[in-house]
């Protein structure tokens, strides 16, 4: 994830490695921090991959910042990894939300469209997180009140990215 997010950063302007590093953890969280150790190899990775040029420039002090761009071999890759993610970004939610975050740039609407079908087939697919013979545990058939708590939570949440979903599809097809 987060290559995709800094490809979907980049697509959309020109940035410094500390600027880039901001957006990634306002994105990410608490929940997936990023260090300095993942992140400027990755960048290195992407320009060794000729997806991203950097460039220097002078700083407001006397230190010099290196300036990172997405190349046309960037956009393209960015764009071939929103219109076919990995299952993973279809199935984790905070991966999802990554994905979502930068599907706006996918050109055509219907790709777009396709990419939330494929998120809410895996969203129509019985879960939980308990199982009892074999057969997911409902919120009331848990032990206790925690588990309860758990099953109702994603429960709500699950309703709600339903309804969104079918609006934005929707709204995507019309």
């Amino acid at each position: 994830m987060l290559e995709l997010s800094i490809l979907g950063f980049l697509y959309e302007e020109p940035l410094h490695g500390y600027e880039l590093k901001a957006r990634i953890q306002a994105l990410s969280g608490h929940i997936r921090p990023v260090s300095d150790g993942a992140l400027y190899p990755a960048i290195a990775r992407l320009v060794k991959a000729a997806l991203l040029e950097q460039r220097t420039e002078p700083g407001s002090g006397a230190a010099h910042r290196r300036i990172l761009s997405l190349t046309e071999t960037g956009r393209t890759e960015l764009l071939a990894r929103l219109r076919n993610p990995k299952d993973t970004e279809i199935t984790d939610g905070q991966r999802f939300f990554t994905l979502l975050a930068f599907l706006r740039h996918l050109p055509d609407r219907a790709e777009q469209a396709a990419v939330l079908r494929r998120r809410q087939s895996f969203l129509d697919t019985p879960s939980s997180f308990f199982y009892r013979d074999g057969e997911p545990v409902r919120a009331e058939e848990a032990p206790d009140v925690f588990r309860q708590g758990m099953l109702r939570i994603a429960r709500a949440t699950g309703a709600e990215e339903r309804a969104w979903l079918d609006e934005a599809i929707r709204g995507l097809e019309s």
